[in-house]
């Protein structure tokens, strides 16, 4: 059963722990995870229907915090999918397609200064996500969760190894 990076996402944080939408959300601006997955909060909902609709999670209808907010929670052929899609996922390299390689392929009709300005601003904004995503790792998190910034803050570092010997050749 294949999942959509969004829906692995949501499903995931469900299998940590039965979780109502709201609280989803919270987690998922607290971790910044939509920096690498696209979940806009009017999503959320719509998601989690499509997997209690495909028999991945269910609803416990226990109130939360006095509130009656729908909470969800995997069911065992939830799990049993999260685990296969997380794995495959991990495993499994998948294309990316990032604006930079478009405007690489099309740098011949940018003049040489403007060029320069546009690497140096790349520049100054890959430094200041590095100093982002480092004030957001959590000191305390589990280790899969600090897996997640440390490899953005690796996909970072890769990118600006790369533009500052590019800036060189220029």
């Amino acid at each position: 059963m294949d999942l959509t990076p969004a829906e692995l996402t949501l499903l995931g944080l469900l299998v940590e722990k039965p979780r109502h939408g709201y609280e989803l959300e919270e987690v998922i601006t607290a971790r910044g995870m939509r920096d690498w997955t696209e979940i806009g909060f009017s999503s959320i909902y719509y998601l989690l229907g499509k997997l209690r609709d495909r028999g991945l999670i269910a609803e416990t209808g226990e109130p939360v915090r006095g509130k009656a907010r729908k909470v969800f929670t995997p069911t065992a052929e939830g799990r049993t999918v999260c685990a296969s899609a997380a794995e495959e996922a991990i495993a499994v390299p998948r294309p990316v397609f990032p604006a930079v390689l478009v405007g690489l392929a099309n740098q011949p009709v940018i003049p040489p200064d403007r060029l320069r300005a546009a690497l140096a601003q790349r520049a100054d904004a890959l430094a200041a996500r590095v100093v982002e995503v480092r004030a957001a790792t959590p000191a305390d998190a589990p280790p899969f969760v600090r897996a997640i910034f440390d490899h953005s803050l690796g996909q970072l570092a890769a990118e600006q190894a790369w533009l500052a010997r590019y800036q060189e050749e220029l």
